[in-house]
């Protein structure tokens, strides 16, 4: 169930809105100021917000920039009776994502609501997948896989592909390697780096046409297609 947090400072308009999604299940948190909404704000989860411009203690305006301080990726839908072309860009640009002008229909509200958490979740599901050309490493379970066929890693294998992936087309010294994976100062003794590097490509571009990882002699090692 999405929770959302509807700032509204008239009774009849946000009784009608929490009634309404309530019906559509969602749980509906109410606050009728800026104030009251920034303490909802500090102490709950929320998947949308819905902001009224005009409110007793402060605008919506400045609610929004206050809580794209803290939650940058709440999805924010702004209310107003100002429907100007002036007034919508300068809600857009305080960080709403949608702006709706009173008087509205339920109907268009709940139809940009799902639109809104829709391309939330699509963010969210993506934003764990780092992947570059056919290649795809998931941090959350620290797995990665080449044109869809699973690869085994181990713990340094893995960090050494993610800073890789990171850092596309970027040239990286084996001094750089060694203190970002190995998190120690680089040993001109050790050929630790050259060794890893050798068994991450064969295991990400054994059977594979394509390299991916490539030296440069004297320099590093980069990644790129």
């Amino acid at each position: 169930m999405a929770k959302i947090c509807v700032v509204e400072d008239e009774e009849k308009v946000s009784s009608f809105i929490k009634k309404g999604l309530a019906e559509h299940n969602y749980e509906v948190d109410v606050a009728a100021t800026g104030e009251a909404a920034l303490k909802l704000f500090d102490s709950n989860d929320y998947d949308l917000v819905i902001l009224d411009v005009m409110l007793p203690d402060m605008t919506g305006i400045e609610v929004c920039h206050q809580l794209r301080m803290d939650e940058p990726q709440i999805p924010v839908l702004m209310l107003s009776a100002l429907g100007t072309i002036d007034d919508k860009v300068s809600g857009l640009h305080s960080g709403a994502d949608d702006y709706l002008v009173k008087p509205f229909h339920f109907n268009e509200l709940l139809a940009r609501i799902e639109a809104m958490l829709r391309r939330r979740k699509l963010a969210d599901s993506d934003s764990h997948v780092l992947s570059f050309a056919d290649l795809r490493l998931n941090t959350w379970d620290k797995t990665a896989e080449r044109d869809g066929k699973q690869i085994n890693l181990t713990a340094k294998e893995y960090s050494l592909l993610e800073l890789f992936i990171k850092n596309p087309n970027k040239l990286l010294s084996r001094e750089q390697i060694m203190e970002r994976v190995w998190g120690i100062n680089f040993d001109t003794g050790t050929n630790m780096v050259d060794v890893y590097v050798n068994y991450l490509r064969n295991k990400i571009q054994k059977g594979f046409e394509k390299k991916l990882i490539h030296t440069v002699i004297g320099m590093g090692y980069i990644l790129k297609d």
